[in-house]
């Protein structure tokens, strides 16, 4: 009874680490695989629900003598080689769940050749750059099927695959000038004109930037630390290992974030630099309400530099 359950699929507890284990059999071994620990899966059921994607692949294994399915792959690589970042999973599984498993999930990872797939992402309506996350994601599968053995080490079909216009850009980037810039934060409220500045001044993505807490900050040797960004409200590492470094503080910037300390209800050293009311402080302003503020004073800036060009076209 106990080989047949392995032969399937057992979650156990380790009392010693307190985590959830997946166990099973693979030809006459047996294989084991962290789920989680005790605090994130409180219960059994809970932990069966995570290891779900483990017990079908016990059920369903790809065979050495059998061609694997795309949705075969898909779901050992995201067993074993899905980026662990949150926001770089999320991305990921949009191009699968949306694009890739829709149109190639029952097919044999053999389909996926440089014609096929090329002529497929022309006819999709995304834009080249998002052709090329598709497409890199697809190169992923493939080196991941030659990493495991299913697939026999060879040059990968998507180098093969051109994506026209993809350096070329659908719009024209717009930059600010400093006046202009100046102008826009006059439309913008606290924290989200502090928030502006961090971020144009730094060069900070919006997650690093709601990721700051008041420690970061080194007063007295005016410096700032970006060690963690923040994505749908859940924090996570910087995107790259450039992004956490340690940045100078110029003497305004410095005074300005002085400054919103003594205004922020949440001042504390572990608080964060931009806590949300809303939350109680345990959580930053969230991106969508940063960024439906910041379109708020764009859409009035932008009024009021038209009625500004209007009269200076008037007294011409």
């Amino acid at each position: 009874m106990k080989r047949a359950r392995l032969q399937k699929g057992s979650v156990v507890f380790d009392k010693r680490r307190r985590t959830w284990n997946f166990l099973w059999c693979e030809n006459g071994h047996r294989r084991t695989k962290l789920i989680g620990s005790a605090r994130k899966f409180p219960t059994k059921t809970s932990a069966w629900r995570a290891a779900e994607p483990f017990r079908r692949l016990v059920e369903n294994p790809v065979g050495s003598n059998s061609v694997a399915t795309v949705n075969n792959m898909v779901a050992q690589y995201r067993s074993e080689k899905m980026p662990r970042r949150l926001s770089t999973r999320r991305g990921y599984e949009a191009w699968l769940n949306n694009h890739i498993l829709p149109r190639w999930q029952n097919c044999p990872l053999t389909d996926l050749q440089a014609r096929p797939v090329e002529l497929w992402l022309q006819s999709l309506t995304l834009s080249p750059k998002s052709r090329v996350h598709v497409r890199g994601l697809i190169h992923a599968l493939w080196d991941y099927a030659m990493w495991r053995g299913d697939a026999p080490t060879q040059r990968n079909p998507m180098e093969l695959v051109t994506i026209k216009g993809a350096t070329k850009r659908m719009r024209k980037p717009r930059s600010l000038t400093v006046e202009e810039f100046q102008l826009f934060l006059e439309h913008l409220e606290e924290p989200i004109r502090t928030i502006a500045l961090v971020c144009v001044c730094f060069g900070l993505r919006i997650s690093e930037c709601l990721g700051l807490r008041w420690s970061d900050v080194d007063w007295l040797n005016s410096k700032l630390r970006v060690e963690r960004g923040i994505v749908r409200q859940q924090v996570d590492d910087v995107k790259t290992i450039y992004s956490g470094k340690l940045m100078s503080i110029d003497a305004a910037m410095l005074e300005a974030l002085k400054t919103w300390r003594q205004d922020s209800q949440f001042s504390l050293d572990e608080d964060w630099m931009f806590a949300s009311p809303v939350k109680l402080g345990r959580l930053p302003v969230s991106y969508p309400d940063a960024d439906c503020c910041s379109t708020e004073a764009d859409a009035a800036w932008r009024h009021q530099n038209d009625d500004e060009h209007l009269r200076r076209r008037g007294h011409g």
